[in-house]
This record gives C-alpha cells, structure tokens and sequence, in this order.
C-alpha cells in the first residue's frame, strides 16, 4: 500500500490563535502558539498537495456526515470583529469524488454541503499551519451528531482512499477541548470538564483508542466540548498505522482548554 499520508496532528480553533483578534491575548497563549508553529514547520517540511481539516462547519447534520465543496473556499471571522481576513483555498475535487464514493460504499452516512465561506473553526488552523503553503488543496470536513464508533469507523473507512493516494497528504482534527474549566469560561464551570481534558491527554499518550471510544459520555457532554468527535476521526484514520502522539502544549487561559497533538507517523 502507498502509504500517502504524511502528517497528522489535533489542534485548537479558538479565534484568539488569530493575530488581528484580541492581540492582548497573546501572552495567555504563548505555549500553545509556539507549539502551532512548529506544527507549521513539520507541516511545511512534509509538503503536501492536500490537507483534510476535520472540524466543525456552518452546516452539521445530526445524523449524516458532509464533506464541503467550494471553488474556492473563503473564510469569513467577522464575528469576532476581523472583517478584511484575506484566505482562499481551492477543493481536492478528485479526492473528494474518491471519499465520498467510497464512504457510500462502505454505507457510512455521508453528504455532500457547499459552504463557500468557512468559519472561524477552518481559518484558524489553516492560517496558523499552512500560510506558507498557499497551494495546497483542501478537503472540509464536518463531524456529525452520531455516536462515539461511527466516528472512529468514519475514520476507519477515509484511510483506503488517503492510503492509496498519489498525492501527498495531512490530516489536520481540530476542535477546543472543555468549555466548561471555570466559572467564567463560555459554559461555566463544570467538573467535568478538568475529567474530559485530562482523560483524552491521558487516553493519547497511552495510545488507548479503545478508551477513547467508551469514554463515558456524561463526561464528554458536559464538558462541552468540540474536539472529541474530530479526533475520533483522525483515530480511525491511524488505526493500525505506526505512529507517536507527542503532546506539544495544553493550557486554558480563559477556561477553555487549548490542546496541540502531533501524530509522528513512523
């Protein structure tokens, strides 16, 4: 098998990653936006034709996976006050064509959307990782509301296509852990989510995929979270391919954690 896949990583989405966004935020950051960039430079060093983002997307579907098609996608942020930020990328159309034919096949619940511009939860991790590779193609895809194993089987079922590919690939989850870390974070403060935060860190580290899945589900529903089900994604995707989690930063400044995983493939 051609093995074409040639980074992965999970990284956070916040907007604050952003420079022209809350510039004050940037001391409170420090750890995880020097571990984007050297994402960015393993990234860059990899070269790649196609990134695969898996995150949340204007349009989700409780029951069905999409993948978005644009040409070319734009990135619109303006709820958070940058109204001139200035990215496009152009789809993988073949890949795609590939992915969701496939996927059919294997009856996992797929669809197609066509958001031309993508939020915040896209632009950040594509301007944090790959300014420098302003011609890679992308591939956008949304998560849905199913369970813990359709995820990781969704996963699972992309790796034939990403594995027999002639074109250079990386897989890039993001998605910010709990929301929940204080009393002032986004979602108050649940216990939960300190529990959520450390069981998935610990849960990578260990390469405990098994784990991952049976994750008790209180758990991750009142961490509010947005990084479980993308990152049960990029698992299936990595099972039983060799490969070294490296946690490379995880703070919560504002009470939402911010964790920066590479996936060193072997």
């Amino acid at each position: 098998m051609n093995n074409m896949l040639v980074f992965s990583a999970l990284v956070p989405t916040s907007p604050l990653f952003l420079p022209s966004i809350h510039k004050e935020a940037a001391a409170k950051i420090q750890k995880t936006s020097d571990a984007l960039n050297e994402l960015a430079d393993e990234l860059y060093a990899a070269h790649p034709d196609t990134i695969v983002l898996i995150s949340e997307h204007p349009t989700f579907y409780d029951d069905v996976f999409s993948i978005n098609v644009a040409d070319p996608y734009t990135f619109d942020v303006s709820a958070f006050g940058d109204l001139g930020f200035e990215m496009k990328r152009h789809p993988n159309m073949r890949l795609i064509d590939q992915l969701q034919r496939s996927l059919r096949k294997q009856e996992i619940p797929c669809t197609l959307t066509t958001d031309q511009a993508l939020h915040f939860a896209a632009a950040v991790p594509l301007f944090r990782l790959t300014s420098n590779l302003p011609n890679t193609t992308l591939v956008p895809i949304c998560y849905s509301g199913m369970g813990s194993k359709e995820h990781f089987q969704f996963g699972q079922a992309m790796k034939d296509v990403i594995m027999d590919s002639e074109k250079r690939i990386a897989v890039i989850a993001a998605g910010d852990m709990s929301h929940a870390l204080s009393s002032d974070a986004p979602a108050g403060f649940a216990k939960e989510g300190e529990q959520y935060d450390a069981a998935v860190q610990q849960l990578l580290s260990q390469k405990n995929t098994s784990g991952l899945i049976s994750l008790n589900q209180a758990i991750v529903k009142e961490a509010h979270e947005r990084s479980y089900r993308p990152l049960l994604m990029l698992m299936g995707l990595l099972d039983r391919i060799a490969y070294r989690p490296e946690i490379l930063a995880y703070e919560a400044p504002v009470g939402v954690g911010y964790l920066t995983v590479a996936f060193h493939l072997s």
